[in-house]
């Protein structure tokens, strides 16, 4: 805990990914608030029952499962750690109308969180550069919490995702529209069922708990609806709930986080922090900036503002 004189704190936390997920995390948190509000017992007791997503006693893998390919790993396949560099870029409402006007009409009823995979995946593929016959992936975490019948308990609070992929060659996703990279996440995110999550638990078993594959991959994970936002310690929610920087694990780059913000001007929306190599990141921010620039017809008609887009140089 780092006490600040204007009477606020900032609680820093590190979790183990091999006892809970986010929303583990936050009925934790929510707990802890909850206790150092008065309360005596928690609202929502915890629950272990790990055996709910146990394989099955016939395991069957009944999906592809391409998130656990063995991929040979290369020099030339990897992000050169050396001279990384960070940068949050917010999606407040102007970008996020910007990035749908591009959209053909039947794809613009998709999901925030496709939309910014999609666009993030595709500005930070033509920012890296690999080769355009090389596939590069997008891994994206899916809560299964609801997606079983009857629901996990609430209370549960290890890890219930699955991490589906989606697969293209850097060719095609770099030089077709933004319409081609949403497609890809849209059919990659509904292929997650129950079904799939038991065949994920089914593999583990059968291949002995493989990795999922790094190379030439990148990974988003959407907390904006953990509640982590809403947990109050006593003196109100939190002015911020999200990660203290971009490069978090093992592998710098490899993984991102779309988490709730309110910029300088009090629009809420989207904070996504970012590291990439330097040359990289000035590839990216330039592709950014051309998803989300106004058109021709909001300028001539006065209809389009400023964008708010924010692009720091510290994380935050």
């Amino acid at each position: 805990v780092t006490r600040l004189k204007c009477g606020g704190f900032i609680f820093a936390i590190r979790l183990n990914h091999t006892m809970s997920d986010a929303f583990g995390l936050c009925r934790f948190l929510s707990t802890v608030g909850e206790l150092a509000c008065g309360a005596e017992i928690p609202s929502v007791l915890p629950v272990w029952q790990r055996h709910l997503l146990n394989a099955r006693d016939l395991p069957h893998v009944s999906y592809k499962h391409r998130e656990y390919d063995n991929i040979p790993s290369t020099n030339e396949a990897l992000i050169p750690p050396d001279n990384m560099v960070q940068r949050s870029i917010f999606f407040g409402p102007a970008e996020i109308s910007a990035l749908r006007r591009r959209l053909s009409p039947h794809l613009r009823h998709c999901t925030t969180f496709e939309l910014l995979t999609a666009c993030i995946w595709r500005c930070r593929t033509i920012a890296i550069s690999p080769d355009p016959n090389e596939e590069v992936r997008i891994m994206f975490t899916v809560n299964g919490r609801r997606l079983f019948n009857p629901p996990l308990p609430t209370g549960y609070y290890g890890n219930a995702f699955a991490l589906p992929v989606a697969i293209s060659t850097t060719g095609n996703l770099c030089k077709q529209s933004l319409d081609f990279a949403l497609e890809l996440v849209m059919k990659t995110k509904s292929e997650v069922t129950e079904e799939y999550i038991k065949s994920v638990a089914d593999l583990m078993v059968i291949r002995g708990r493989p990795h999922f594959a790094v190379v030439r991959t990148y990974i988003v994970s959407d907390v904006r609806h953990s509640g982590l936002e809403d947990i109050d310690y006593g003196l109100g929610k939190a002015v911020y709930s999200g990660l203290a920087k971009g490069d978090v694990g093992v592998i710098p780059g490899l993984i991102s986080f779309y988490v709730p913000f309110k910029n300088y001007k009090g629009e809420r929306g989207i904070l996504v922090p970012i590291c990439l190599p330097e040359n990289a990141m000035e590839v990216f921010v330039k592709e950014f900036q051309k998803m989300v620039k106004r058109d021709n017809d909001d300028i001539a008609s006065g209809v389009a503002r400023k964008s708010s887009f924010f692009i720091g140089d510290t994380g935050l």
